[in-house]
């Protein structure tokens, strides 16, 4: 890049790089016990989402509505169940799953967007298929899935509009989300959750 050349500004920015500035500060002025992996502890996650200061920073609402609604929200995934949020259309589902996962992980990335067409293989995991063709199943050609992604990292995982996927699909959420594992047949082995996982569904 020339000096006179300037980096494209994106449309939108991810929740974690539009207010990192108010992430930072309010990680620099908590002193709450955090879940692990967390960062930020449940409460500076309701500051941020509701409003607030975190020392001269002040942090701006992600959310205007019922305080409650969110204090659950926070709560569910503070205690290692998924949170569901339903809702109709524009009452800010998204946007609110985006924001907790940028407060909570620092990553509101990890996305699995929910249709009629999705398979599988969008939630658990799928193969290069040059690489399984040309070695055979392996770790090589494995294809993470941002559910899987999540489990070996530790952060949140996001699906919009499950209901829109079919529910054989959706089964395949149950061992994810109640053995905490996502067995790997193919290669005789498991991914298991590392602590902080969790997954956010709208619908």
């Amino acid at each position: 890049m020339t000096p006179t050349q300037t980096t494209p500004e994106v449309l939108r920015q991810h929740a974690e790089q539009a207010y990192a500035h108010e992430l930072a500060a309010l990680a620099q002025h908590d002193r709450h016990p955090k879940p692990p992996r967390w960062n930020l502890s449940p409460r500076a996650v309701l500051t941020y989402l509701m409003g607030g200061r975190a020392g001269d920073t002040e942090i701006t609402p992600k959310y205007v509505g019922e305080p409650r609604l969110m204090e659950i929200a926070v709560a569910t995934l503070a205690t290692d169940r998924a949170l569901l949020l339903i809702g109709v259309p524009g009452t800010a589902k998204s946007w609110v799953s985006e924001h907790l996962a940028a407060a909570i992980s620092g990553d509101s990335t990890l996305l699995v967007q929910g249709t009629a067409g999705t398979d599988e293989n969008a939630i658990r995991y799928g193969w290069n298929y040059a690489r399984l063709l040309a070695e055979g199943p392996s770790e090589a050609a494995l294809v993470e899935s941002p559910v899987m992604h999540a489990m070996r990292e530790g952060k949140i995982a996001r699906l919009e509009e499950l209901t829109r996927v079919q529910s054989d699909v959706q089964d395949t959420l149950i061992t994810v989300l109640s053995e905490k594992t996502l067995p790997v047949p193919e290669l005789n082995t498991e991914v298991q959750a590392v602590r902080g996982f969790n997954l956010i569904a709208t619908a």
